[in-house]
């Protein structure tokens, strides 16, 4: 599984640094996980950007003059992250890039660091229970204690959702079965291997005795497999303003969390 899904992002590492700010409906998830990074993470501090892929939120944090390091499992998005920093002259900001997983983190000594982020799905990618576990214990080691620590992967229902609208030639069909019940993808279908969670699995995953849980977000809201519609509505800056903040005042609320298509866990480190 882990060859396919560093294949399948050494193929799309372009359109993976262009996904977050496409369109309107795209920036849903990016702009969303800033408000609560804003909210949650310290003022200053060396921050870990694992699975960061090319580097859209080591940048921006670094712009906000954090200290990053930027770990991903793909190459050419490495390579990509590496350009964007020379160009946005970042370099004193991102103190290393490195390839690696974020299911063995060995290179970091426990405790490393002020906030951990791990954005836009890399846990998804991880179809092993066992795994899983390993890389939230991963996650959870190398941040000091009392340090936030943000997770987002992407939602069960909201594929279920979508399949009704992209694809419902293959509802009945064996895979689409599968991921219903089990959550888990093979790949192989326009995508690579991938776990989609339920909200109440992701939270359990993260109920650990030296981990508090903070905040559960749905990052595309009420408008999640909305897109076209979001992009239009955009256009009426009026109603876009009013939209934002609705978005804003829902994106908490159980329902909302289990529909949107990615699921933003948010824990602290406990102190002792």
């Amino acid at each position: 599984m882990v060859k396919s899904v560093k294949k399948f992002y050494e193929g799309s590492a372009k359109r993976e640094w262009g996904r977050l700010i496409e369109d309107p409906y795209h920036k849903m998830e990016f702009d969303t996980t800033l408000h609560f990074l804003k909210k949650y993470l310290p003022r200053k501090g060396l921050i870990l950007d694992a699975g960061g892929g090319p580097g859209r939120y080591t940048i921006e944090l670094a712009k906000q003059g954090y200290d990053v390091i930027l770990l991903d499992i793909a190459p050419s998005n490495l390579e990509i992250a590496k350009k964007q920093i020379k160009n946005k002259i970042l370099q004193n900001k991102v103190k290393e890039i490195v390839e690696g997983s974020i299911t063995d983190l060995s290179k970091f000594p426990d405790n490393s660091f002020d906030a951990v982020i791990c954005l836009g799905g890399p846990l998804s990618h991880v179809l092993d229970k066992k795994k899983i576990d390993k890389a939230i214990l991963e996650l959870t080691r190398v941040a000091k204690k009392g340090a936030p620590i943000f997770v987002s992967v992407m939602s069960r229902l909201s594929l279920l959702a979508s399949a009704l609208r992209l694809f419902p030639d293959e509802i009945d069909q064996p895979r689409f079965k599968k991921y219903r019940d089990t959550g888990d993808y093979i790949g192989n279908y326009g995508f690579t291997a991938c776990h989609f969670f339920l909200p109440e699995e992701l939270k359990k995953s993260f109920e650990k005795k030296d981990l508090k849980f903070l905040e559960m977000v749905g990052l595309e809201g009420i408008g999640s497999n909305f897109r076209k519609e979001t992009n239009e509505l955009s256009k009426n800056k009026k109603r876009w303003k009013v939209w934002l903040d609705t978005h804003y005042r829902t994106c908490t609320h159980p329902v909302v969390v289990g529909i949107s298509e990615h699921i933003l866990i948010i824990v602290r480190k406990e102190l002792n």
